[in-house]
């Protein structure tokens, strides 16, 4: 049986500053279903990684439930790897011996020890295998953390932007590496971005969100199939309707059949 089914209900999560409350998220709902690729796009400050962080059990809500699989999430598992915006590789690790300590401790080493050179190749980084997080540069640091996590293969993968840090040429590559193994591995990936375009190309469905506090303001589904042509109206046309949705193109009239 697949997993990676994520529910949640009424969610609100308030933060304490300076004896105030500051409501993050506010009454959220969303089901995100099994093997779906979701995008999550709102300004900054809106709740999109606060939401990513209770997905992943290392933060709770104030009130509300979130449950994968039918199970309350209470607490971190290696069933939902999370993708943090900058590395989190250990320093005293290569690079290789730090994407096969993932897949140890995970159990999940045998399975998958035959991705480990694949994925690096794609990201650039085969003849870095062996050299220390501290030998490569920031992007580069970036890319192996993100292989790391591919290579472990989670039910669900919580992606907090990423690729940000990536020169154009490498986001791309790894994008599409991204809906490779997805397609391959029917895991659910749910991925925060600012970049419209990045989740244009990726995703199955696109919560945009309010500003703080977050809400969903609207759910967008993406009708194109894969691979996904950059330059195609269709893909422009999308770009502009969650731009407009987002505040950034109001000057923009335009029909939309989607």
């Amino acid at each position: 049986m697949k997993k990676g089914r994520i529910r949640i209900w009424d969610l609100n999560k308030t933060f304490t500053e300076n004896n105030e409350e500051l409501c993050a998220i506010e009454n959220l709902t969303l089901r995100i279903g099994t093997g779906e690729f979701v995008s999550i796009v709102g300004t900054s400050g809106c709740g999109k990684s606060t939401l990513l962080r209770i997905i992943a059990g290392l933060e709770k809500p104030t009130r509300g439930m979130v449950t994968c699989d039918g199970i309350d999430i209470t607490a971190p598992s290696p069933n939902r790897g999370l993708v943090f915006q900058e590395h989190a590789l250990f320093p005293w690790m290569t690079i290789r011996k730090n994407i096969v300590f993932a897949l140890k401790s995970s159990g999940r080493y045998s399975k998958y020890a035959d991705t480990i050179t694949p994925l690096l190749e794609k990201a650039g980084l085969a003849e870095f295998a062996n050299a220390y997080p501290h030998q490569l540069s920031g992007g580069m640091r970036q890319r192996a953390a993100v292989i790391r996590s591919l290579a472990v293969s989670p039910d669900v993968l919580l992606l907090d932007e990423p690729l940000g840090a990536l020169d154009s040429f490498t986001r791309m590559l790894l994008q599409d590496e991204l809906i490779r193994l997805w397609q391959e591995r029917q895991n659910t990936m749910i991925m925060i971005t600012h970049d419209v375009d990045e989740a244009v190309y990726l995703s199955n469905r696109i919560i945009v969100m309010s500003p703080r506090p977050g809400r969903i303001t609207e759910i967008v589904n993406v009708p194109m199939s894969y691979p996904r042509n950059r330059a195609s109206s269709e893909f422009s046309n999308l770009r502009t309707r969650l731009l407009k949705q987002l505040n950034f193109a109001a000057d923009v009239e335009q029909d939309y059949y989607l």
